[in-house]
């Protein structure tokens, strides 16, 4: 069974078993977090959720990317800036996709 939701700002395509890395989410680790901004499921397309609909994962582990370096730079203006980053993200394992 195929689902896509929403969370974070972004939309993710997953089928059930499915490992997934989303933006960090306030929930500890081992624990379950149910979806309810169902986009798509199994050719039910929702306007703009499907009624009913869940994507229930569990919260695998936290963590963080690599480093991407930021350079900013201005020619003949003697000005140089190097920032580096490191987003956070959340490791998920869908568990059920449910429709009622």
């Amino acid at each position: 069974m195929k689902a896509i939701f929403v969370t974070g700002g972004k939309q993710y395509l997953v089928n059930e078993k499915d490992e997934i890395y989303v933006e960090k989410l306030n929930v500890p680790a081992n624990e379950d977090v149910s979806f309810d901004q169902v986009l798509y499921v199994d050719g039910e397309i929702g306007s703009p959720y499907v009624k009913g609909a869940k994507v229930i994962a569990t919260v695998l582990k936290h963590g963080k990317n690599k480093k991407i370096k930021v350079f900013k730079y201005k020619p003949k203006k003697k000005y140089r800036k190097t920032q580096g980053h490191r987003q956070p993200y959340t490791k998920l394992v869908i568990k059920k996709i449910e429709v009622k």
